[in-house]
């Protein structure tokens, strides 16, 4: 049997990178996974098969965050599947790479409906849903704490944000077993990186360079230390911003 066994987890934004990489850990765990996904209903029923693939247990959520009544939606669908949630990772987001003087109001409102209002009401709902002993994850960035990168500002405050959030939570839910908590990645080999990475011949070495392990991080890095956060060994830890950059941030 597996860490997780008889957990239920939602892993918002799961249908590829990061996401899927961690609903896929949680899923060999012994977890029933819930995959959110936007859009790509696809790339969503093919992490669930994966999960499945491996002996695990999963199903698809299709609700497009960032929209009026998003919350309400996943946790209504999320009810017609489970009873109950022992695990919540927010990890859907979307970026910008716009330096202040050229974002319009249009972009920073979606990157804030999407990165910040999107994950606070669904942390909302979740609280009546949550077990005691419960875990809560929050995908953040090593942007929000990194060197000024000016092109990233409207995605690293809300990041910043999303920290805030998790610090707070962690106060509100502790009385109740329940730890919340912050993860935050570097530059990691997904779709959303690949023109970084793989645009220019030298992408991958300038992006290594960042880190003090002189690499590129991949999702199963994340969904490692996220796995050990919801494991019974993350009990202790609350409250927590965890640097998952490789170092980026020495």
């Amino acid at each position: 049997m597996g860490v997780l066994t008889g957990r239920t987890a939602l892993v918002t934004g799961a249908s590829r990178g990061i996401g899927r990489g961690i609903a896929e850990r949680l899923g060999r765990d012994g977890a029933r996974v819930a995959v959110h996904y936007g859009r790509n209903e696809t790339a969503a029923k093919e992490t669930v098969a994966a999960i499945e693939g491996a002996g695990g247990s999963a199903f698809a959520l299709g609700v497009e965050l960032g929209t009026p009544g998003d919350a309400e939606a996943l946790w209504e669908e999320f009810d017609r599947h489970a009873d109950g949630l022992d695990i919540l990772v927010n990890n859907a987001a979307i970026g910008t790479t716009r330096p202040i003087d050229q974002l319009e109001e249009r972009e920073y409102d979606e990157v804030f409906a999407v990165n910040v209002k999107a994950p606070f009401f669904i942390l909302k709902h979740a609280m009546a849903r949550l077990r005691d002993g419960g875990r809560v994850v929050n995908i953040s960035s090593g942007l929000a704490r990194t060197a000024a990168m000016p092109d990233n500002v409207a995605y690293a405050m809300t990041k910043g944000a999303l920290d805030v959030l998790s610090r707070d939570l962690s106060k509100v839910l502790g009385h109740r077993g329940i730890t919340v908590n912050s993860v935050a990645p570097g530059i990691i080999d997904t779709d959303n990186t690949a023109p970084l990475l793989h645009g220019s011949p030298d992408g991958w070495a300038k992006a290594a360079a960042y880190s003090a392990l002189g690499g590129v991080g991949r999702p199963a890095e994340v969904a490692d230390v996220v796995a050990f956060l919801v494991s019974d060994g993350g009990r202790w830890t609350t409250g927590s911003w965890v640097d998952v950059t490789g170092g980026s941030l020495t």
